[in-house]
């Protein structure tokens, strides 16, 4: 697994929630990339900041009218991408 910073983990797991919604799901695909513990500490770490909510049990999203999502930096598209 790649060294990511904190910022760059949290930009992860918001694409991700934003192309999936389904909590399980996200964590499925970003196992690939990091650890099952930093995907769900920055869920909840995003969703303390309120940048994600929750809708239900099982599903995330993005709080854009709350905050928006940060810009994809070029070292991470590929690995959205690939999501």
């Amino acid at each position: 697994m790649t060294d990511y910073s904190m910022n760059e983990k949290m930009i992860l797991v918001q694409y991700a929630i934003k192309k999936y919604e389904n909590e399980e799901t996200v964590i499925e695909k970003l196992k690939t990339i990091l650890s099952e513990k930093d995907i769900q500490r920055n869920i909840d770490t995003l969703i303390g900041t309120q940048r994600v909510r929750r809708i239900g049990p099982e599903i995330l999203q993005n709080n854009e009218s709350h905050t928006e999502i940060p810009d994809l930096p070029d070292n991470l598209k590929p690995i959205v991408d690939q999501l």
